[in-house]
């Protein structure tokens, strides 16, 4: 199981980098990261099991975050009250996006980084993705609302960007009057 600890910091150089795409099939090593990577999400969202494995809540990590240079991510999404589905998306991209911004209401976070941080992020309310599954098969993923904002949040990371480099440090919550809150 992955640990806190496991998980990067904003101040380690290597989620800056940019990372390399995945090949296929995937090595035995990097399944078993995507799994632990998946538990650790679930179990972060449960409030015993987080409690008891001093575990932050997260809906979403990309393998920069655990030390590993490929483009990877994963997220769990609770659906409905403790009904989780996981998405693993290899190699992604985004092949469309709504016009429409959107940002959350309460800000967003990341695993990486341990501080709060205030304004917002703006986001598309609906992305497709196109990416490959654990087996090396491609699908698409329509994202909407809040699984869009993960989806982009854990995109950025695979191109060394973390969500505050989106914020206007002299302006945080800048164009938020052009934008939808979720």
């Amino acid at each position: 199981m992955l640990k806190t600890s496991d998980i990067l910091d904003e101040k380690d150089k290597r989620l800056r980098q940019k990372n390399v795409d995945c090949t296929f099939p995937l090595s035995d090593k990097t399944k078993k990261l995507i799994e632990d990577m998946l538990e650790h999400l679930y179990l972060s969202q449960i409030e015993e099991e987080a409690e008891k494995y001093h575990l932050r809540p997260g809906m979403g990590l990309a393998a920069p975050q655990v030390g590993v240079n490929q483009r990877f991510f994963v997220v769990c999404h609770e659906e409905s009250e403790n009904e989780f589905k996981n998405y693993v998306l290899i190699n992604p991209k985004i092949i469309s996006h709504s016009e429409e911004l959107i940002y959350s209401s309460g800000g967003e976070g990341c695993l990486s980084v341990n501080r709060e941080v205030e304004g917002i992020v703006p986001r598309y309310a609906r992305v497709t993705f196109e990416a490959y599954d654990i087996n090396g098969k491609k699908k698409r993923y329509r994202a909407r609302e809040e699984l869009s904002i993960a989806f982009q949040h854990e995109m950025d990371h695979l191109n060394g960007i973390l969500f505050y480099d989106h914020i206007d440090p002299k302006d945080p919550y800048k164009n938020a009057d052009i934008m939808r809150e979720i």
